[in-house]
């Protein structure tokens, strides 16, 4: 079941990049968002109205507006960023890979704000998998030249610590929140958000052309509810450091989809970062199941796990 869960993850999520490039040829990053999240937040809302409080029950207010916060940045702030550096030309399998390097902060920001340990050979394929980012960056914008401006690369950065903030929020809470209850909340602030902006940039009105619903159908079946719902899932699951891992996995197959679907470079260079990626993938998985055998004078669990604590009711 674990594997299972982790393959559908890494596919679902996968295909957002895949949504993303295919409506960034139909319109604004912002139109896009707006259309994907506001019927998705309308219907989830009704759901929840309908079917009965049960995931709402004991919710506090401090609880939504965790929730609320949460879902700005692990969905809002990341989605914009990624929608936003594939339209400024970035390859969706680059934007992957980029996005992929939130291991390396989550393991150098777990002992501090999580108070646990990270072994030496988790270390190691954290540095690993930036050198692979690093690699296939620099391919992807030698390919693309003077099409693509150098500053667009850092754009995937900003979703990237924008998810990494958000799931060591999520980390942090004494209470956790029903997945369903999680996504509505989640949803419903993405929806605001992205039609405040689209209003504002004189961007909210969909385009004619059916292409548009067909990416916008894609990204609301696959990423959101597949990659969306699964992240969070496994996170509870498995933790951070299985999450995060999984993170690696979605370069190579965003970039070979990418490649297929839509001619994006795909050399000897960025085959070779790929592999380093994936390797790095090998070494924090062995290295996370190493530490748990660690004493327990450094702290409980290892890089990314959640660590235990009472649950407020």
């Amino acid at each position: 079941m674990k594997a299972l869960l982790s393959a559908a993850f890494v596919l679902c999520w996968s295909s957002g990049f895949i949504g993303a490039k295919a409506g960034a040829g139909t319109a604004d990053a912002t139109t896009l968002l707006m259309w994907r999240f506001l019927p998705l937040a309308v219907v989830l809302l009704a759901a929840a109205a309908v079917s009965g409080a049960a995931a709402w029950r004991g919710l506090t207010r401090r609880d939504v507006g965790r929730q609320i916060v949460v879902g700005a940045l692990s969905q809002s702030g990341y989605l914009l960023s990624v929608y936003y550096a594939i339209q400024l030309g970035v390859s969706s399998g680059t934007t992957a890979l980029i996005d992929g390097v939130q291991p390396l902060v989550a393991g150098a920001l777990a002992g501090p704000l999580l108070r646990q340990y990270v072994s030496r050979r988790q270390w190691l394929g954290l540095w690993l998998g930036l050198a692979g980012v690093a690699t296939v960056t620099l391919a992807d914008a030698a390919a693309a030249k003077a099409d693509v401006a150098w500053w667009a690369y850092l754009v995937p950065f900003l979703g990237m610590l924008s998810l990494v903030a958000a799931t060591f929020l999520e980390g942090r809470s004494r209470a956790p929140v029903a997945p369903r209850a999680a996504l509505t909340i989640h949803c419903a602030t993405s929806a605001v958000l992205f039609s405040a902006l689209a209003v504002a940039a004189g961007a909210a009105a969909p385009p004619a052309d059916s292409s548009f619903w067909v990416a916008t159908a894609w990204l609301v079946v696959l990423p959101t509810f597949g990659g969306y719902g699964l992240y969070w899932l496994i996170l509870r699951r498995s933790g951070i450091t299985e999450v995060n891992t999984l993170m690696f996995l979605m370069a190579p197959v965003t970039a070979v989809w990418g490649a297929l679907v839509f001619g994006e470079p795909f050399g000897v260079q960025t085959a070779l970062g790929l592999v380093v990626g994936l390797a790095a993938v090998v070494i924090v998985r062995r290295g996370n199941g190493t530490s748990r055998s660690r004493p327990a004078r450094s702290s409980p669990g290892s890089v990314g796990q959640r660590p235990t604590c009472p649950r407020a009711r």
